[in-house]
């Protein structure tokens, strides 16, 4: 009898009795489901004592500190309890590897489907309800962005001080380290790295106001409601910070597709006609936020300088052989369409 790929990770005896100790139901745990989610957290689906529960932990060999991101991950979840930010309700978590050799958490079933996976029948055959469902993801990032870290005991999460004006030199110095990676062909591969790099610099904003930011907001992040346009939950805490919430507005920008659905990455909502355009998504974030948009290109370029380097982060670990060549070139081209979209934006401001 094939072992399910979770097993080796959750240890369901082990689980069940740590449960017990924080009187989550009594009895055996039943229809253990994995779910898909996520580049490397494990999301299991799991059933006690009638109730449904989701637990996340960390894969076996992460990227970075896995106990660490579960940590940070599981703390903001808890603490945008009383807050009106879709999200899935943190109900326990356990930040110490005794119980299952990681930190995880648990958190209540979302009733949703992510867009990007696959639409039910009243979404993909209503270009109405896909529209709103445009609209409502700007409201999500308006929503988070009204929140006050200091009033939901986040005030420790990041470092305000000079946020925007380490954002060049921090992604530019990690651009820089793939030349670590044997067989990467430089920066040279993205187009016009340095001029955009220039361009941020030079049109940085005086200043900001803080807040909680969930530090990489797009479709694939997002469940939404199966009764409807709403959203269900923002899911993937694991890079929230507090730091500039209008990144994540421009984060949202930077990779939403164009009106003929083409988009810098793979994963596109079909049908994608209703969808409203990008400036859109800006007016409608307009409506619930006093934060200054005049600036909004600048965030929307930023998040294609980071997110471009991040992706290419991938394809020089896969020109050393330390990553998939096949998925190391596509979010190469990826990051080369971020930079484009980029470039391009910088001369129509």
């Amino acid at each position: 009898m094939s072992t399910a790929p979770w097993q080796s990770l959750v240890d369901l005896d082990r689980l069940a009795h740590w449960m017990d100790g924080q009187e989550l139901g009594g009895g055996p745990i039943s229809d253990t489901v994995q779910l898909a989610g996520g580049t490397q957290n494990l999301l299991l689906r799991f059933v006690r004592s009638g109730r449904g529960f989701v637990l996340r932990r960390p894969p076996p060999h992460p990227s970075g500190d896995g106990n660490a991101t579960i940590q940070r991950e599981m703390r903001v979840v808890a603490a945008l309890a009383n807050t009106e930010v879709p999200h899935a309700r943190f109900i326990a978590g356990c930040a110490q590897p005794e119980v299952l050799g990681a930190a995880f958490y648990l958190m209540e079933p979302v009733d949703g489907f992510n867009a990007c996976a696959g639409m039910p029948a009243l979404h993909s055959g209503d270009a109405t309800i896909r529209h709103a469902m445009g609209l409502a993801i700007a409201d999500g990032a308006a929503a988070l962005g009204r929140v006050v870290p200091a009033e939901i005991g986040l005030s420790d999460l990041g470092r305000v001080d000079g946020f925007l004006e380490r954002q060049v030199p921090r992604w530019r110095a990690q651009l820089d380290g793939y030349s670590a990676f044997e067989g990467w062909p430089g920066a040279g591969g993205l187009p016009q790295v340095d001029a955009v790099g220039r361009w941020l610099d030079q049109r940085r904003p005086d200043s900001f106001m803080p807040g909680l930011m969930h530090g990489d907001y797009h479709l694939a992040n997002v469940m939404y409601r199966s009764d409807g346009p709403q959203l269900a939950a923002i899911v993937d805490w694991e890079l929230a910070v507090q730091g500039d919430p209008l990144l994540d507005l421009g984060w949202l920008l930077a990779t939403w597709p164009g009106e003929d659905g083409r988009s810098v990455g793979p994963m596109v909502p079909q049908p994608w006609d209703g969808f409203p355009r990008a400036d859109e998504l800006v007016q409608r974030y307009a409506r619930s936020s006093k934060r200054d948009l005049s600036n909004v290109r600048w965030y929307a370029v930023l998040a294609c300088y980071k997110l471009g380097i991040l992706l290419e982060g991938t394809y020089a670990r896969a020109c050393a052989g330390k990553a998939q060549r096949d998925v190391g070139e596509q979010l190469h081209e990826s990051a080369r369409r971020l930079f484009g979209r980029a470039a391009q934006w910088i001369e129509t401001t």
